[in-house]
């Protein structure tokens, strides 16, 4: 019986090994956000379809609202990092993209702004917003959860924050997150390196 019992939990944690592993996959694919196609538009007004635009290139995506006081800037500037760090070691075929869960504030043209300041030249790294629905409809299927807190009204203007996710998504070529990391605090040589092994 006892020899019966400690078959059975081999088994089990051999299950949840292979499980883990992805059976020799990098990581699992988590979703394809629904499948769906998302019609945007990015920091220069274009109209681009997310995700289809990353296909056949691993991209890094981070989801900010451009009034963040806090931990967006650190996200963008971690992918900023990440980004620098991936040209360093030579590593091409990468797609940064941020979105904004904030559309009816972050036009392209505070986008473009937002970029802008941060010296963010953006061959390669897209700033996008769209209508409310889709946005919407955009963070249900990446998990992310955005709800207005408290504001602060001044005569010069409302100051107000978003209770938020904290992320940026590892995803593949074909559309898929593999892996999701904390946007205002991560290791970049890890990232780094499961873009590597992403691409291998």
């Amino acid at each position: 019986m006892k020899m019966l019992k400690k078959l059975i939990y081999f088994s089990a944690v051999s299950i949840l090994i292979l499980h883990l592993t992805g059976c020799g996959e990098p990581f699992e694919k988590e979703h394809n956000y629904g499948g769906k196609t998302f019609s945007l538009l990015d920091e220069d007004g274009k109209a681009v379809k997310f995700p289809e635009m990353t296909k056949g290139k691993i991209a890094v995506v981070g989801y900010i609202f451009t009034n963040c006081p806090d931990i967006c800037p650190l996200t963008t500037n971690n992918m900023r990092l990440i980004r620098d760090k991936a040209k360093e070691e030579g590593i091409k075929n990468i797609e940064y993209v941020t979105i904004s869960f904030d559309p009816l504030v972050d036009t392209p043209e505070i986008l473009k702004k937002y970029a802008d300041v941060r010296n963010i030249d953006t061959p390669d790294w897209h700033f996008l917003t769209g209508d409310k629905e889709v946005i919407d409809d955009l963070m249900h299927e990446a998990g992310i959860m955005a709800v207005v807190g408290d504001s602060t009204v001044t005569e010069a203007n409302t100051i107000y924050y978003y209770i938020h996710t904290d992320r940026i998504s590892l995803v593949d070529e074909d559309g898929f997150v593999r892996k999701n990391y904390k946007g205002s605090e991560n290791n970049i040589e890890e990232i780094v390196n499961d873009i590597k092994k992403l691409g291998d």
